[in-house]
Protein backbone atom coordinates (compact mmCIF):
# COMPACT_ATOMS: atom_id res chain seq x y z
CA UNK A 1 0.00 0.00 0.00
CA UNK A 2 1.76 3.18 -1.19
CA UNK A 3 1.61 6.70 0.17
CA UNK A 4 -1.33 7.73 -1.99
CA UNK A 5 -3.12 4.47 -1.15
CA UNK A 6 -2.87 5.00 2.62
CA UNK A 7 -6.50 5.06 3.86
CA UNK A 8 -7.73 8.29 5.42
CA UNK A 9 -8.31 6.44 8.70
CA UNK A 10 -4.59 5.59 8.85
CA UNK A 11 -3.43 9.17 8.21
CA UNK A 12 -2.81 11.77 10.91
CA UNK A 13 -5.74 14.15 10.47
CA UNK A 14 -4.94 17.86 10.84
CA UNK A 15 -7.72 20.44 10.92
CA UNK A 16 -7.33 24.15 10.14
CA UNK A 17 -9.85 26.30 12.02
CA UNK A 18 -10.57 29.97 12.55
CA UNK A 19 -12.82 32.87 11.66
CA UNK A 20 -13.84 33.89 8.17
CA UNK A 21 -11.18 35.88 6.35
CA UNK A 22 -8.40 34.90 8.77
CA UNK A 23 -6.72 33.29 5.77
CA UNK A 24 -7.27 29.62 6.62
CA UNK A 25 -7.61 28.52 3.02
CA UNK A 26 -4.65 30.61 1.88
CA UNK A 27 -2.56 29.08 4.65
CA UNK A 28 -3.71 25.56 3.77
CA UNK A 29 -2.72 26.22 0.15
CA UNK A 30 0.70 27.42 1.32
CA UNK A 31 1.21 24.38 3.57
CA UNK A 32 0.16 21.89 0.88
CA UNK A 33 1.90 23.93 -1.87
CA UNK A 34 -1.24 23.46 -3.98
CA UNK A 35 -4.36 25.43 -4.80
CA UNK A 36 -6.37 23.05 -2.64
CA UNK A 37 -8.95 25.57 -1.50
CA UNK A 38 -10.64 28.50 -3.26
CA UNK A 39 -9.55 31.82 -1.73
CA UNK A 40 -11.26 35.18 -1.96
CA UNK A 41 -11.43 38.47 -0.03
CA UNK A 42 -15.16 37.71 0.41
CA UNK A 43 -15.94 36.25 3.83
CA UNK A 44 -17.18 32.66 3.95
CA UNK A 45 -15.66 31.39 0.71
CA UNK A 46 -15.09 27.94 2.25
CA UNK A 47 -18.58 26.51 2.64
CA UNK A 48 -17.76 22.84 3.31
CA UNK A 49 -14.74 21.05 4.79
CA UNK A 50 -12.10 20.45 2.09
CA UNK A 51 -9.55 17.63 2.48
CA UNK A 52 -6.16 16.93 0.97
CA UNK A 53 -4.01 13.82 1.44
CA UNK A 54 -0.29 14.50 1.46
CA UNK A 55 2.99 13.59 3.16
CA UNK A 56 4.31 15.78 5.93
CA UNK A 57 7.83 14.80 6.96
CA UNK A 58 8.89 13.46 9.39
CA UNK A 59 5.30 12.57 10.30
CA UNK A 60 4.35 10.68 7.13
CA UNK A 61 0.92 10.43 5.46
CA UNK A 62 -1.52 13.08 6.71
CA UNK A 63 -4.97 14.40 5.83
CA UNK A 64 -5.26 18.20 5.83
CA UNK A 65 -8.78 19.52 6.47
CA UNK A 66 -9.76 23.12 5.69
CA UNK A 67 -12.96 24.09 7.53
CA UNK A 68 -15.57 26.84 7.09
CA UNK A 69 -15.28 29.91 9.33
CA UNK A 70 -16.35 29.27 12.90
CA UNK A 71 -18.07 32.70 12.96
CA UNK A 72 -20.29 32.04 9.91
CA UNK A 73 -23.79 33.54 10.13
CA UNK A 74 -27.35 32.87 9.03
CA UNK A 75 -29.20 29.57 8.58
CA UNK A 76 -26.63 28.08 6.22
CA UNK A 77 -23.83 29.51 8.32
CA UNK A 78 -25.10 27.66 11.40
CA UNK A 79 -25.03 24.40 9.47
CA UNK A 80 -21.47 25.11 8.33
CA UNK A 81 -20.39 25.85 11.92
CA UNK A 82 -22.01 22.59 12.99
CA UNK A 83 -20.01 20.70 10.34
CA UNK A 84 -16.84 22.45 11.46
CA UNK A 85 -17.42 21.37 15.06
CA UNK A 86 -18.09 17.80 13.91
CA UNK A 87 -14.59 17.75 12.39
CA UNK A 88 -13.25 18.17 15.94
CA UNK A 89 -14.43 14.65 16.73
CA UNK A 90 -11.99 13.08 14.29
CA UNK A 91 -8.87 15.23 14.01
CA UNK A 92 -5.59 14.28 15.68
CA UNK A 93 -4.30 17.84 15.92
CA UNK A 94 -5.57 21.33 15.14
CA UNK A 95 -4.22 24.60 13.78
CA UNK A 96 -6.12 27.71 14.85
CA UNK A 97 -5.56 30.43 12.25
CA UNK A 98 -5.81 33.92 13.77
CA UNK A 99 -5.78 37.19 11.83
CA UNK A 100 -2.69 39.00 13.21
CA UNK A 101 -4.24 42.39 12.45
CA UNK A 102 -7.58 41.71 14.15
CA UNK A 103 -6.16 39.54 16.95
CA UNK A 104 -7.96 36.70 18.72
CA UNK A 105 -11.74 36.90 18.68
CA UNK A 106 -14.32 35.45 21.05
CA UNK A 107 -14.93 32.69 18.48
CA UNK A 108 -11.19 31.90 18.48
CA UNK A 109 -11.19 31.63 22.27
CA UNK A 110 -14.19 29.29 22.11
CA UNK A 111 -12.31 27.08 19.66
CA UNK A 112 -9.28 26.98 21.98
CA UNK A 113 -11.57 25.89 24.82
CA UNK A 114 -13.02 23.15 22.60
CA UNK A 115 -9.52 21.91 21.69
CA UNK A 116 -8.64 21.66 25.37
CA UNK A 117 -11.97 20.09 26.32
CA UNK A 118 -11.56 17.42 23.65
CA UNK A 119 -7.83 17.03 24.43
CA UNK A 120 -6.79 17.90 20.89
CA UNK A 121 -3.14 19.00 20.55
CA UNK A 122 -3.06 22.38 18.79
CA UNK A 123 -0.99 25.24 17.40
CA UNK A 124 -2.02 28.88 16.97
CA UNK A 125 -0.85 30.31 13.63
CA UNK A 126 -0.99 34.13 13.45
CA UNK A 127 -1.53 34.79 9.75
CA UNK A 128 -0.92 38.11 7.92
CA UNK A 129 2.21 38.71 10.00
CA UNK A 130 3.52 40.73 7.05
CA UNK A 131 0.91 43.35 7.97
CA UNK A 132 1.14 43.08 11.75
CA UNK A 133 3.80 41.05 13.56
CA UNK A 134 2.15 39.43 16.59
CA UNK A 135 3.68 39.17 20.05
CA UNK A 136 3.94 35.44 20.61
CA UNK A 137 3.23 34.42 24.18
CA UNK A 138 3.22 30.63 24.09
CA UNK A 139 5.32 27.76 22.80
CA UNK A 140 2.41 26.59 20.63
CA UNK A 141 2.21 29.89 18.71
CA UNK A 142 3.84 30.75 15.39
CA UNK A 143 3.79 33.81 13.10
CA UNK A 144 3.15 33.18 9.40
CA UNK A 145 2.20 34.97 6.21
CA UNK A 146 0.33 32.89 3.65
CA UNK A 147 0.72 35.73 1.14
CA UNK A 148 4.50 36.14 1.54
CA UNK A 149 5.07 32.42 2.29
CA UNK A 150 7.00 33.27 5.46
CA UNK A 151 6.93 30.98 8.50
CA UNK A 152 5.37 28.18 6.44
CA UNK A 153 8.25 25.73 6.83
CA UNK A 154 8.37 26.35 10.58
CA UNK A 155 4.63 25.78 10.79
CA UNK A 156 4.92 22.48 8.89
CA UNK A 157 7.76 21.34 11.14
CA UNK A 158 5.76 22.27 14.26
CA UNK A 159 2.66 20.45 12.98
CA UNK A 160 4.75 17.35 12.20
CA UNK A 161 6.37 17.42 15.64
CA UNK A 162 2.97 17.84 17.31
CA UNK A 163 1.49 14.92 15.39
CA UNK A 164 4.51 12.71 16.04
CA UNK A 165 4.36 13.38 19.80
CA UNK A 166 0.83 12.01 19.88
CA UNK A 167 1.35 9.01 17.59
CA UNK A 168 1.31 5.59 19.18
CA UNK A 169 2.15 2.29 17.61
CA UNK A 170 -0.88 0.08 17.11
CA UNK A 171 -0.80 -3.52 15.98
CA UNK A 172 -3.63 -5.33 14.28
CA UNK A 173 -2.41 -8.89 14.73
CA UNK A 174 1.38 -9.10 14.59
CA UNK A 175 1.76 -9.07 18.38
CA UNK A 176 -0.31 -12.27 18.52
CA UNK A 177 1.93 -14.35 16.24
CA UNK A 178 5.59 -15.29 15.83
CA UNK A 179 7.87 -15.38 12.80
CA UNK A 180 7.02 -18.26 10.44
CA UNK A 181 3.62 -18.90 12.08
CA UNK A 182 0.95 -19.98 9.60
CA UNK A 183 -2.19 -17.86 9.82
CA UNK A 184 -5.23 -18.82 7.73
CA UNK A 185 -7.41 -15.94 6.55
CA UNK A 186 -10.96 -16.77 5.48
CA UNK A 187 -12.26 -14.21 2.99
CA UNK A 188 -15.69 -14.91 1.50
CA UNK A 189 -16.14 -13.82 -2.11
CA UNK A 190 -19.87 -13.27 -2.53
CA UNK A 191 -22.23 -10.72 -4.07
CA UNK A 192 -21.38 -8.14 -1.41
CA UNK A 193 -17.59 -8.47 -1.79
CA UNK A 194 -15.96 -5.63 -3.78
CA UNK A 195 -15.09 -6.89 -7.26
CA UNK A 196 -11.39 -7.33 -7.95
CA UNK A 197 -10.10 -6.55 -4.46
CA UNK A 198 -10.08 -7.54 -0.82
CA UNK A 199 -11.76 -5.33 1.77
CA UNK A 200 -9.52 -3.04 3.80
CA UNK A 201 -9.31 -5.07 7.05
CA UNK A 202 -8.20 -8.12 5.04
CA UNK A 203 -5.51 -6.10 3.24
CA UNK A 204 -4.29 -4.60 6.52
CA UNK A 205 -4.20 -7.98 8.26
CA UNK A 206 -2.10 -9.50 5.47
CA UNK A 207 0.31 -6.56 5.64
CA UNK A 208 0.56 -6.77 9.45
CA UNK A 209 1.28 -10.52 9.32
CA UNK A 210 4.02 -9.94 6.76
CA UNK A 211 5.51 -7.30 9.06
CA UNK A 212 5.76 -10.05 11.70
CA UNK A 213 7.38 -12.47 9.21
CA UNK A 214 4.35 -14.73 9.65
CA UNK A 215 2.89 -16.65 6.71
CA UNK A 216 -0.66 -15.67 5.70
CA UNK A 217 -2.67 -18.31 3.84
CA UNK A 218 -5.82 -16.93 2.18
CA UNK A 219 -8.82 -19.13 1.41
CA UNK A 220 -12.61 -18.98 1.10
CA UNK A 221 -15.04 -20.39 3.65
CA UNK A 222 -16.04 -23.28 1.35
CA UNK A 223 -12.38 -24.35 0.93
CA UNK A 224 -11.24 -23.87 4.54
CA UNK A 225 -11.51 -27.53 5.49
CA UNK A 226 -9.39 -28.61 2.49
CA UNK A 227 -6.90 -25.84 3.19
CA UNK A 228 -6.40 -26.93 6.81
CA UNK A 229 -5.96 -30.55 5.76
CA UNK A 230 -3.36 -29.53 3.15
CA UNK A 231 -1.09 -27.63 5.52
CA UNK A 232 2.09 -29.34 6.72
CA UNK A 233 1.81 -27.79 10.18
CA UNK A 234 -0.99 -26.56 12.39
CA UNK A 235 -1.87 -22.87 11.91
CA UNK A 236 -1.27 -20.50 14.80
CA UNK A 237 -4.66 -18.92 14.14
CA UNK A 238 -7.65 -18.70 11.81
CA UNK A 239 -9.07 -15.25 11.10
CA UNK A 240 -12.41 -15.05 9.34
CA UNK A 241 -14.88 -12.56 8.00
CA UNK A 242 -17.50 -12.33 10.77
CA UNK A 243 -20.43 -13.25 8.53
CA UNK A 244 -18.85 -16.70 7.97
CA UNK A 245 -18.28 -17.33 11.70
CA UNK A 246 -20.71 -20.25 12.06
CA UNK A 247 -19.33 -22.29 9.16
CA UNK A 248 -15.70 -21.45 9.91
CA UNK A 249 -16.07 -22.37 13.58
CA UNK A 250 -17.52 -25.73 12.56
CA UNK A 251 -14.63 -26.44 10.16
CA UNK A 252 -11.81 -25.21 12.41
CA UNK A 253 -10.55 -27.72 15.03
CA UNK A 254 -10.99 -26.50 18.61
CA UNK A 255 -7.24 -26.51 19.25
CA UNK A 256 -6.73 -23.79 16.63
CA UNK A 257 -7.50 -20.23 17.88
CA UNK A 258 -10.24 -18.49 15.92
CA UNK A 259 -11.20 -14.82 15.66
CA UNK A 260 -12.46 -12.34 13.04
CA UNK A 261 -11.21 -9.33 11.11
CA UNK A 262 -13.89 -7.20 12.76
CA UNK A 263 -12.82 -8.21 16.27
CA UNK A 264 -9.18 -7.49 15.47
CA UNK A 265 -10.16 -4.14 13.99
CA UNK A 266 -12.16 -3.23 17.11
CA UNK A 267 -9.06 -3.92 19.21
CA UNK A 268 -6.95 -1.87 16.77
CA UNK A 269 -9.36 1.06 17.09
CA UNK A 270 -9.41 0.76 20.88
CA UNK A 271 -12.99 -0.32 21.60
CA UNK A 272 -12.90 -4.12 21.83
CA UNK A 273 -13.31 -4.30 25.59
CA UNK A 274 -16.36 -2.02 25.46
CA UNK A 275 -17.80 -4.08 22.62
CA UNK A 276 -17.46 -7.29 24.64
CA UNK A 277 -19.10 -5.69 27.66
CA UNK A 278 -21.92 -4.20 25.60
CA UNK A 279 -22.99 -7.25 23.60
CA UNK A 280 -25.00 -8.84 26.43
CA UNK A 281 -27.57 -6.07 25.95
CA UNK A 282 -28.90 -8.10 23.02
CA UNK A 283 -30.60 -10.33 25.61
CA UNK A 284 -32.50 -7.39 27.11
CA UNK A 285 -34.06 -6.15 23.85
CA UNK A 286 -37.85 -5.98 23.76
CA UNK A 287 -40.48 -5.47 21.07
CA UNK A 288 -40.29 -1.95 19.68
CA UNK A 289 -36.78 -1.21 20.97
CA UNK A 290 -34.62 0.88 18.65
CA UNK A 291 -31.21 -0.49 17.67
CA UNK A 292 -28.69 1.70 15.85
CA UNK A 293 -26.52 -0.15 13.30
CA UNK A 294 -23.58 2.00 12.18
CA UNK A 295 -21.38 1.49 9.13
CA UNK A 296 -18.24 3.62 8.95
CA UNK A 297 -18.08 3.55 5.15
CA UNK A 298 -20.58 4.32 2.40
CA UNK A 299 -20.23 1.26 0.16
CA UNK A 300 -23.00 0.29 -2.23
CA UNK A 301 -25.57 -1.90 -0.47
CA UNK A 302 -25.97 -5.41 -1.86
CA UNK A 303 -28.85 -7.86 -1.48
CA UNK A 304 -27.07 -9.70 1.37
CA UNK A 305 -25.40 -6.67 2.96
CA UNK A 306 -24.07 -7.49 6.42
CA UNK A 307 -25.27 -4.32 8.16
CA UNK A 308 -28.69 -3.84 6.59
CA UNK A 309 -29.69 -7.46 5.91
CA UNK A 310 -27.71 -10.14 7.75
CA UNK A 311 -27.30 -8.59 11.20
CA UNK A 312 -30.99 -7.50 11.32
CA UNK A 313 -32.00 -11.05 10.36
CA UNK A 314 -29.75 -12.62 13.03
CA UNK A 315 -30.99 -10.13 15.63
CA UNK A 316 -34.62 -10.98 14.99
CA UNK A 317 -33.90 -14.73 14.96
CA UNK A 318 -31.90 -14.56 18.18
CA UNK A 319 -34.22 -12.29 20.17
CA UNK A 320 -37.56 -13.27 18.66
CA UNK A 321 -38.52 -9.60 18.99
CA UNK A 322 -39.84 -7.02 16.55
CA UNK A 323 -37.13 -4.40 16.72
CA UNK A 324 -36.92 -0.96 15.12
CA UNK A 325 -33.58 -0.85 13.32
CA UNK A 326 -31.97 2.43 12.30
CA UNK A 327 -28.98 2.51 9.93
CA UNK A 328 -26.29 5.15 9.50
CA UNK A 329 -23.20 5.17 7.30
CA UNK A 330 -20.07 7.21 6.70
CA UNK A 331 -19.65 10.30 8.88
CA UNK A 332 -23.33 10.38 9.91
CA UNK A 333 -23.85 9.62 13.58
CA UNK A 334 -26.78 10.79 15.75
CA UNK A 335 -26.01 13.44 18.33
CA UNK A 336 -28.78 12.12 20.57
CA UNK A 337 -28.53 8.39 21.35
CA UNK A 338 -31.15 8.36 24.10
CA UNK A 339 -33.89 6.75 21.91
CA UNK A 340 -31.73 3.66 21.32
CA UNK A 341 -31.27 0.54 23.44
CA UNK A 342 -28.13 -0.70 21.69
CA UNK A 343 -25.51 0.51 19.18
CA UNK A 344 -23.91 -2.10 16.89
CA UNK A 345 -20.96 -0.59 15.05
CA UNK A 346 -18.80 -1.97 12.25
CA UNK A 347 -15.10 -2.58 12.89
CA UNK A 348 -14.40 1.05 12.00
CA UNK A 349 -11.70 0.45 9.37
CA UNK A 350 -12.68 3.66 7.52
CA UNK A 351 -12.76 5.79 10.69
CA UNK A 352 -9.76 6.92 12.67
CA UNK A 353 -9.31 5.93 16.30
CA UNK A 354 -10.38 9.33 17.65
CA UNK A 355 -13.71 9.28 15.81
CA UNK A 356 -14.50 5.74 16.97
CA UNK A 357 -13.62 6.75 20.54
CA UNK A 358 -15.94 9.76 20.24
CA UNK A 359 -18.83 7.56 19.12
CA UNK A 360 -18.24 5.10 21.93
CA UNK A 361 -18.09 7.96 24.45
CA UNK A 362 -21.39 9.35 23.14
CA UNK A 363 -22.97 5.97 23.84
CA UNK A 364 -21.35 5.70 27.28
CA UNK A 365 -22.50 9.23 28.23
CA UNK A 366 -26.06 8.28 27.23
CA UNK A 367 -25.85 4.94 29.07
CA UNK A 368 -26.35 2.99 25.83
CA UNK A 369 -24.49 -0.34 25.34
CA UNK A 370 -22.07 -0.25 22.39
CA UNK A 371 -20.79 -3.33 20.57
CA UNK A 372 -19.51 -4.20 17.12
CA UNK A 373 -20.39 -6.46 14.19
CA UNK A 374 -17.85 -9.20 14.92
CA UNK A 375 -18.65 -9.47 18.64
CA UNK A 376 -22.41 -9.37 18.01
CA UNK A 377 -22.24 -12.08 15.35
CA UNK A 378 -19.97 -14.27 17.48
CA UNK A 379 -22.38 -13.84 20.39
CA UNK A 380 -25.48 -14.69 18.36
CA UNK A 381 -23.81 -17.75 16.81
CA UNK A 382 -22.72 -19.00 20.23
CA UNK A 383 -18.95 -18.72 19.70
CA UNK A 384 -18.09 -15.47 21.47
CA UNK A 385 -15.87 -17.18 24.06
CA UNK A 386 -13.94 -18.97 21.37
CA UNK A 387 -13.53 -15.84 19.24
CA UNK A 388 -11.87 -13.82 22.03
CA UNK A 389 -9.96 -16.67 23.67
CA UNK A 390 -6.74 -15.15 22.30
CA UNK A 391 -7.35 -12.17 24.61
CA UNK A 392 -7.28 -13.71 28.14
CA UNK A 393 -8.18 -10.42 29.86
CA UNK A 394 -11.36 -10.08 27.81
CA UNK A 395 -12.21 -13.73 28.17
CA UNK A 396 -12.81 -13.19 31.89
CA UNK A 397 -15.47 -10.53 31.14
CA UNK A 398 -17.99 -13.03 29.75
Amino acid sequence: MGLQDTPSAERVQIGFFGCRNAGKSSLVNAVTNQEMAVVSPVKGTTTDPVTKAMELLPLGPVLIIDTPGIDDEGGLGEQRVKRTKQILNRIDCAVLVVDSVAGKTKADEELLNLFQEKQIPFLVAYNKSDLQMPILSGKNEVAVSALQKTGIEELKERIAALGKENQKERMLVRDLVKAEDLVVLVTPIDSSAPKGRLILPQQQTIRDLLEADAIPVVTKENTLKTTLESLAKKPAMVITDSQAFAQVSKDTPLDIPLTSFSILMARYKGFLEGAVQGVAAIETLQDGDKVLICEGCTHHRQCEDIGTVKIPRWLRQHTGKELELVHTSGKDFPEDLSPYRLVIHCGGCMLNEREVAYRQKCAADAGIPFTNYGIAIAYMTGILKRSIEIFPKLYTLI
